[in-house]
């Protein structure tokens, strides 16, 4: 028999994580959540997050191709976990499909918490259509000429 304490055996014991495996993904944008974003409830208002959504996918659109963005739509939003003060929020973003003027870009949404960091969780994810625009406001091409590459990608 062991004359290890039990709690001595657990601190050696390998820590578990519910930490998502994000693979080489780095977030469009990664941001703490503070007080002034709560709700009357305590946990982050959902327009916050949509605000941050939003400004992902604008990120995004931008590293495909420079230019100035407008949102169309953002898809269905179900918010599948609360987000709290103090929780690392990151929202990754990936191109689906290229129009001629659009892009439609899927947002995960992913709120880390905890003082080691290792609790990750989904909170929501969304489709949202950006269209390109000139200074005017009106709808542009995103390529100037579209690459057979991209062509292939739609």
């Amino acid at each position: 028999m062991s004359s290890k304490k039990p709690s001595q055996k657990a601190a050696k014991r390998p820590r578990t994580t519910s930490r998502r495996s994000t693979g080489s993904r780095e977030p469009a944008i990664r941001t703490l959540m503070l007080p002034r974003d709560t709700n009357p409830l305590g946990s982050i208002f959902g327009g916050h997050i949509l605000s941050l959504l939003d400004l992902a996918a604008t990120q995004h659109a931008r590293t495909v191709s420079p230019r100035k963005y407008v949102t169309k739509v953002i898809r269905e939003v179900d918010f599948i976990a609360p987000v709290f003060v103090g929780d690392v929020v990151s929202f990754y973003a990936e191109t689906v499909k290229l129009g001629n003027s659009s892009i439609a870009i899927r947002v995960d949404v992913e709120s880390t918490r905890g003082v080691d960091s290792r609790d990750c969780r989904s909170v929501t994810s969304a489709e949202v259509v950006m269209v390109a625009v000139d200074d005017r406001g009106q709808s542009i091409p995103i390529f100037d000429k579209v690459s057979p590459q991209l062509k292939r990608k739609k």
